[in-house]
């Protein structure tokens, strides 16, 4: 057999040649032409696109400011914690590793077993693990790039449930949520620090670059609250809230002299340091929060409505109608029957019908201006979220029956706050002050940035008025007065008892729910302290003289004594020793 050999022609050997060297001329303009464009063109978005994989930004925050009491005592406090914090799909065996850490972490092995199962690159285990929980978890012995340690901060209250209303507490992540911790969150909360995390393919930290912003920590805010007096209000709620076996109790304390409140205090308590496990309820500040009728202690301001405008003096005499007073359809009734009193024994013995004829004398308008003039119907400017105004309508939409109910304290809403301040302008000699709770605000460095004095509002009586009414109001506390459970011995006290019934919810006046309540101040010619005590719907007696005034006597006693008062003395040289028997109205 016998083979032929094709003859090549050279043309088509250097065409072929040509288009192959055509071919990859092309292939490698188009690569360049790649390369340039995105070198050139989208340089700027790549370059960024790698940074983002290989670098986080880690943001955090300079220190929160600490809460102190008028004293200095820490009442909120920043430490430093440990967040851990777990990359999932760098844990295989999840099923075994999850109720090693549930146990670590005291957390539900549920809980747990879900973060481990995530397809998020990374999840938070626990923020702010105590130091015993990060140990625990260290002996597990994980692979290091599958868990992250980060130091944060976690927020500490020394006090646990002390002032809990009063200062709040923050979320997570340092933001103050109720309380001072919000009103004054601005102040608090430290600037925020940024910083830049290297990290390879695996997400392991390699290590840090360049910090953007440098850490500036948070002012302090300096509270007028004194601790111990704290302490004193908080004990003699508890007590009266649990004998009486009521559904809540409200207690302030205030200097009658510069409107700093000494103490505020709610019941039920609640530790701040484990506020979640508390219904929210309990988070409301009821002292500013909260506006009720106040009953029978609105007598005084109607006295004193009616000694200011000259139309009475103490002295000026009332038919009581024997217990029994009809107005337009409807009975104003007394717990005891009384005939002609005159106003000082109408305050003593707590005459509805005493407090009726007053308020025809004076006359609506009287009647309204003197109640806005001592502060009702405005909005206290405490430094406390959820303030309220309480309600006084205005005047000219009074009937008869609702001038007369207001006579007594039904018929309009006030706050704790703003009963107490009322009564601190009779203390002080008839000058309304401006109630504050923050002292000072003061920089990481000691300088104050912002301060707060005594401020007077207006003056809402005279001197002679208000002496008047500390007479009249110490008679409340001496024998034949409702008020005898709030006398301290060896002290003056002024004060006024107030039993008003609560509506239900068909919005009728209930004969089963009633706010009791304690108002007034001591010693009388010298006032140091004004106290208002409120006992919310109690349910073995009813009656202010009995519920709320020894919690009220338990404070003041004790507060003078903190203080250093020394007893009173008559002109003989001998204590005062007011009678604590005997009994009377609500």
């Amino acid at each position: 057999m016998r083979y032929s050999r094709k003859k090549f022609k050279p043309g088509k050997i250097r065409l072929r040649i040509l288009l192959v060297g055509i071919f990859f001329t092309l292939l490698y303009c188009g690569i360049a032409g790649r390369v340039v464009y995105l070198q050139v063109v989208c340089g700027d978005m790549l370059a960024s696109r790698a940074s983002g994989q290989y670098t986080r930004t880690l943001v955090t925050s300079g220190k929160r400011g600490t809460i102190y009491d008028r004293n200095h005592t820490e009442l909120a406090v920043t430490v430093d914690a440990t967040s851990i914090g777990i990359h999932p799909s760098l844990i295989p065996n999840s099923v075994e590793v999850a109720p090693k850490l549930a146990r670590a972490l005291n957390m539900e092995t549920k809980a747990v077993r879900s973060k481990l199962i995530s397809r998020q690159p990374f999840v938070w285990l626990k923020r702010a693990a105590m130091a015993d929980e990060v140990s625990a978890v260290k002996q597990l012995n994980l692979a290091p790039e599958a868990i992250a340690y980060v130091p944060e901060q976690r927020r500490v209250y020394p006090g646990n449930a002390m002032a809990a209303q009063l200062i709040g507490f923050t979320g997570i992540d340092g933001n103050g949520l109720e309380g001072i911790e919000f009103t004054w969150d601005e102040y608090l909360r430290g600037a925020s620090v940024r910083q830049t995390i290297l990290m390879d393919a695996k997400k392991r930290r390699l290590g840090a670059g360049e910090e953007l912003s440098g850490s500036v920590d948070g002012h302090n805010v300096v509270l007028t609250i004194d601790g111990a007096i704290q302490y004193i209000a908080e004990t003699a709620l508890e007590k009266a809230v649990v004998d009486s076996d009521a559904d809540h109790g409200m207690a302030i304390v205030m200097d009658p002299n510069t409107g700093e409140i000494l103490a505020m205090a709610n019941y039920p308590f609640f530790d701040l340091n484990r506020f979640g496990d508390y219904h929210r309820d309990l988070w409301r500040n009821r002292v500013v929060a909260d506006a009720f009728e106040p009953g029978s202690v609105m007598k005084v301001f109607l006295a004193a409505g009616s000694i200011e405008s000259g139309m009475c003096t103490p002295d000026t005499v009332f038919d009581c109608e024997n217990g029994a007073y009809r107005i337009h359809g409807h009975t104003i009734n007394d717990t005891h029957r009384h005939g002609w009193m005159t106003v000082r024994d109408i305050i003593k013995t707590s005459s509805n019908i005493g407090a009726v004829k007053i308020s025809e004398k004076i006359g609506r308008k009287m009647l309204w201006e003197i109640l806005r003039n001592f502060g009702f119907n405005t909005k206290p400017e405490v430094e406390c979220p959820g303030n309220a105004e309480g309600r006084l309508s205005y005047y000219t939409q009074w009937t008869d029956v609702d001038m007369s109910t207001i006579a007594f304290g039904q018929g309009i809403s006030a706050t704790a706050v703003q009963l107490v301040t009322a009564v601190s302008a009779i203390a002080n000699g008839g000058l309304l002050m401006k109630p504050y709770v923050v002292s000072s605000v003061v920089s990481p460095d000691g300088q104050v940035a912002r301060r707060r004095d005594r401020e007077i509002v207006r003056r809402v009586i005279s001197e002679t008025t208000a002496e008047h009414l500390k007479e009249m109001m110490t008679g409340v506390t001496t024998e034949g007065g409702t008020g005898v459970n709030a006398a301290v011995e060896g002290y003056s006290v002024c004060g006024k008892t107030g039993t008003a019934q609560k509506l239900d919810k068909d919005g009728r006046y209930s004969n089963r729910d009633y706010i009791s309540s304690f108002l007034g101040f001591a010693p009388q010619h010298n006032p140091r302290v004004a106290v208002m005590v409120i006992v919310d719907s109690p349910r073995k007696a009813y009656y202010a003289s009995v519920v709320a005034a020894p919690a009220f006597k338990q404070i003041v006693r004790e507060t003078l004594n903190y203080f250093g008062v020394l007893p009173e003395t008559d002109h003989a040289g001998k204590n005062l020793m007011v009678q604590a028997d005997g009994g009377g109205n609500g």
